[in-house]
């Protein structure tokens, strides 16, 4: 007796269309995470530093399976932090309703914090 394959086939074909789509991360479509994340960037825009203390990274961002996208470096030299941390927890919350309503899933993979340092006058995020 031959059974046929093509229900198989219909299946994988149907599992791998979900594990691509699962895999793609979509960009900051939403106009509020968008002029958000503008305003992180005008308020992070001087990162001076004289000395590695002055330095720090903050998380930004949000994946749909949680934790952020990626980490920035910022220079308490010039500012508080005070009102970057609240641009940031407020992009993040836009970042997570974009992906509810466009029912987007991320990879999942951790954003790593390797620490900020001061190079050249300028905070930077360490290399190692």
């Amino acid at each position: 007796m031959k059974t046929s394959l093509l229900p198989l086939r219909l299946a994988a074909v149907g599992a791998l269309m979900l594990i691509a789509a699962a895999c793609r991360s979509a960009p900051p479509t939403d106009t509020n995470a968008a002029s958000l994340w503008q305003k992180i960037e005008a308020q992070n825009a001087d990162t001076g530093c004289d000395r590695d203390s002055q330095c720090h990274t903050i998380a930004v961002g949000a994946k749909s399976c949680g934790g952020p996208e990626r980490y920035i470096a910022w220079s308490d030299r010039a500012q508080d932090g005070a009102k970057l941390k609240q641009l940031v927890a407020q992009h993040a919350a836009a970042r997570v309703e974009e992906d509810k309503r466009g029912h987007v899933l991320s990879n999942c993979m951790m954003a790593v914090d390797a620490g900020a340092v001061c190079r050249a006058g300028h905070c930077v995020q360490n290399a190692n």
